[in-house]
């Protein structure tokens, strides 16, 4: 029962899907696509305005410096305009993050050299990847991408601070190896915690993940308590929490595939999503977190490429999600990869 007592849940019995409240997606919308590669979304709400980010390219989901980064906003969650579109020279961006930190609002970008137009895949270098971050503190005027000290070598993912410090995902070779070719084999990938006091100079504080570093979501608990949600390659998820100074990580897995992992806190219970294999192909899926197990929750409207949602709690029955995804077809019946949003709802299920 390691996540009943750490995540602070009311319900304490493994299998009680009738004791949590169900979640009614409503209100599913599309909310960008302009006929480009759309995704891996992320969503926050800062300065009483709703924000959201994801990559587009016009070359398709692999690593090509023609891609950048959008960042959208809104006052309703409704009606959206583009506050910023950026890009990094000869480098692929993807995997855009919020972090408000410092009153400014930070976005982060992980980012493959590439070159002049696309990167074969049997010539990805970790080594070679490098964050580069902008940021406002009005939501107006935007600083211009910035590398991120301390990210060369790190496929850098989502943020989170504790209000002084802030934390990042960086997935890495263990000792920058060169010893394999591509994106590096799962036994010699690490996941590693980064601390920043400025949101752009980094240094290293623990491994959260020592194999298989992948993809990881972060939320810090009232306690301080650092919790870390992480893709692994396989069948499997792996979460992990770590008291401050996060030195030491205790360690369980996850019985569940998690793509693109999302990890929110919302009201009294945990909300997890990502991507997860069924036999009509990936889907983007939530659960609730309740002791040790995985309690769907419900099934977005996705397939093909999909997944990398995020998630603001409006309050604690109410929820706004965002995701990406290559279900419907444009006129002349060819897929499209665009930008969703839906929202959610919570439901006594009696």
């Amino acid at each position: 029962m390691l996540a009943a007592v750490w995540l602070g849940y009311p319900i304490e019995n493994n299998h009680a899907d009738d004791a949590v409240p169900g979640v009614s997606v409503q209100n599913v919308r599309r909310v960008f696509d302009n006929g480009e590669h759309n995704a891996f979304t992320d969503l926050i709400r800062w300065k009483e305005r709703y924000w959201l980010t994801f990559r587009s390219c016009p070359d398709g989901h692999m690593v090509f410096s023609t891609s950048s980064i959008l960042v959208l906003t809104s006052d309703d969650a409704r009606q959206w305009d583009i506050a910023l579109q950026f890009s990094v020279p000869l480098r692929d961006t993807r995997d855009p993050h919020f972090l408000a930190f410092q009153g400014k609002l930070f976005v982060y970008t992980g980012t493959w050299y590439s070159g002049d137009g696309e990167l074969a895949r049997e010539n990805y270098d970790i080594n070679q990847h490098l964050g580069f971050a902008v940021w406002t503190e009005d939501g107006k005027s935007w600083s211009g991408p910035q590398q991120m000290e301390g990210t060369y070598g790190h496929y850098i993912w989502r943020a989170v601070t504790d209000g002084d410090t802030a934390y990042l995902c960086g997935r890495r070779k263990r000792g920058y190896s060169q010893a394999e070719s591509g994106a590096g084999g799962a036994a010699i990938m690490e996941g590693a915690l980064l601390e920043s006091t400025d949101g752009l100079n980094w240094k290293f504080r623990s491994l959260f993940q020592t194999q298989k570093g992948n993809e990881t979501a972060f939320q810090v608990l009232h306690d301080r308590t650092l919790v870390a949600l992480s893709r692994e390659q396989g069948s499997t998820a792996q979460l992990a929490h770590a008291r401050p100074p996060y030195q030491t990580w205790e360690r369980q897995q996850l019985p569940q595939y998690i793509g693109g992992p999302l990890l929110a806190q919302w009201g009294d219970h945990c909300l997890l999503g990502g991507r997860k294999n069924t036999d009509e192909g990936p889907k983007t899926a939530l659960y609730w977190l309740i002791g040790d197990d995985l309690i769907p929750i419900a099934e977005l409207p996705s397939g093909g490429d999909n997944s990398y949602p995020g998630f603001i709690a409006m309050d604690p029955q109410h929820g706004l999600l965002s995701w990406y995804s290559s279900h419907e077809l444009d006129a002349q019946g060819q897929p499209i990869t665009a930008i969703y949003l839906a929202d959610l709802v919570k439901f006594d299920p009696k």
